[in-house]
């Protein structure tokens, strides 16, 4: 956690310099630590939470990059990570409870961003699933089927 803690640290501090490359490389080695490390955490709350933070503020760094599709696919990942967790009996309880904890922040970020940028395809399969479904049932070789 420490290790994670001390690289957050720093992509946050190149964040606030403008050292936006920099930030991103930090962020994403924060957010390589959390994944790895998701299920062995001793303190499930915050294995989710680093994982949370990390995509959220990857998130943030792509949208001062005028890059949303990219935000959205961060935001989206990790709240569709945290519903599988929540979903996978494999896991223990703890690690499950505290990703039902978060995916209440989750959606309200997802729900946030929406509302100031629009949809993406990404938020569009997550959040309105049967949409897809339907549209690919009324034309199966939309996608290529031969």
């Amino acid at each position: 956690m420490e290790h994670w803690k001390r690289t957050i640290e720093r992509a946050n501090h190149c964040f606030m310099l403008g050292e936006l490359i920099d930030a991103r490389e930090a962020y994403l080695q924060a957010l390589a630590l959390a994944q790895v490390l998701f299920e062995r955490w001793a303190d499930a709350d915050e294995a989710v939470a680093a994982c949370v933070v990390s995509h959220h503020n990857l998130a943030d760094l792509h949208l001062r990059l005028n890059q949303p599709e990219e935000s959205a696919e961060y935001l989206c990942a990790i709240h569709q990570r945290l519903l599988q967790t929540m979903q996978d009996e494999r896991l223990r309880p703890a690690l499950r409870e505290a990703a039902l904890r978060q995916s209440s922040k989750t959606y309200v970020e997802l729900l946030n961003f929406i509302s100031e940028h629009g949809e993406y395809p990404r938020t569009q399969r997550l959040l309105h699933p049967d949409t897809g479904n339907a549209r690919r049932a009324s034309n199966p070789h939309q996608y290529g089927v031969h």
